[in-house]
């Protein structure tokens, strides 16, 4: 039995609708099979293996994915055998179509012909249609017959019949994203290639993070806990590929924005304080702008949280102030430090 499904870019997130809508007609599956592509496994990135959208729809629709040995098309025979008939019979003998859903259009009764009426030598010269059986009801099995009835009766809208984990909905344009990532032994995470790069400590090679990213920040977080905020240089277009790529619309923002910008340089309203994290040294101190600064010995080796407005510094450890001190910078250097 075969489903074709027209798409203008062969994104993760189409082949996800367009496989989950196929569910939704005839069935879940027990197993799907198919190639390598990033659009169905993200085993082979490097350096690191993820799991995409296809992988976790898979997953959670209780099915078992295989995949092609690398390099041997002869393994998926059956769909480059209709490719090659899809072609010859329908594509050949057309001209092109003047959008996405005319194409959907003539390839849909054309594969309503193949199934259903076209005879296959593989089959005993039977139709697919006469000898698929579905796993589980199906939509078409909701379609009551048609009645003898010559008065007309609006048609039904087939109810779903089975259970299908649908992929997340894509996020609007513009709007903020979640998305994992695991860290690679360098630390430099790549979110979008040529756009922006974030770096992290290598001692959390290997472990997932979780990105919270708009058109202003970016926040690294931990299993919940905030690693690190950086400025965004991301675009819609940029938030709409990690949409594409499988990213979720965002929860609420997990912390402060970053400080925003004009020009590229950071811009501080009158009178608005910055926040940063810093490690308390093992004297007990913490570095401003290069500039030691003592706060407790009993703080040692933990992370605070410092408040600067200009004119004082208020540390901040495990959500409780534990001292007030005199800003060590002018309020003209505040938006040059590191994480404000």
């Amino acid at each position: 039995m075969v489903i074709s499904a027209v798409v203008a870019i062969p994104s993760g997130r189409a082949v996800c609708a367009a496989f989950t809508a196929a569910m939704r007609r005839y069935g879940v599956p027990f197993e799907v099979l198919s190639d390598n592509g990033k659009q169905f496994t993200g085993r082979h990135i490097r350096p690191q293996p993820v799991e995409v959208l296809f992988e976790r729809v898979c997953r959670e629709n209780g099915i078992t994915q295989r995949l092609t040995k690398p390099r041997s098309p002869t393994t998926t025979g059956k769909i480059e055998r209709f490719h090659k008939t899809l072609r010859q019979e329908l594509l050949d003998h057309v001209a092109p179509f003047e959008s996405p859903d005319a194409a959907q259009e003539a390839i849909d009764a054309w594969v309503h012909t193949y199934n259903h009426a076209r005879p296959h030598q593989a089959l005993n010269m039977a139709t697919p249609a006469s000898v698929f059986r579905p796993h589980g009801p199906t939509r078409d099995d909701a379609l009551p017959a048609a009645s003898a009835s010559a008065e007309p009766h609006p048609e039904p809208t087939p109810q779903l019949m089975i259970e299908v984990a649908e992929p997340p909905l894509a996020p609007s344009p513009a709007a903020a994203v979640e998305f994992d990532i695991r860290v690679p032994p360098s630390g430099e995470l790549s979110l979008v290639p040529g756009k922006q790069r974030v770096g992290v400590s290598q001692g959390l090679a290997g472990r997932t993070l979780t990105i919270w990213a708009d058109l202003r920040s970016i926040r690294l977080l931990l299993e919940g806990h905030l690693v690190r905020t950086v400025a965004s240089r991301l675009l819609p277009a940029d938030l709409a590929y990690l949409a594409m790529r499988g990213a979720r619309p965002a929860g609420a923002e997990p912390a402060t924005a970053a400080l925003p910008r004009l020009n590229g340089r950071p811009v501080l309203a009158a009178g608005q304080a910055v926040e940063v994290d810093r490690k308390v040294h093992r004297d007990g101190h913490v570095l401003i702008a290069g500039i030691k600064c003592q706060v407790a010995f009993a703080l040692a080796g933990r992370s605070v949280t410092l408040r600067l407005d200009g004119h004082l510094m208020h540390a901040i450890a495990d959500g409780a102030l534990v001292g007030t001190w005199p800003c060590p910078i002018g309020t003209d250097r505040l938006t040059g430090l590191v994480g404000a």
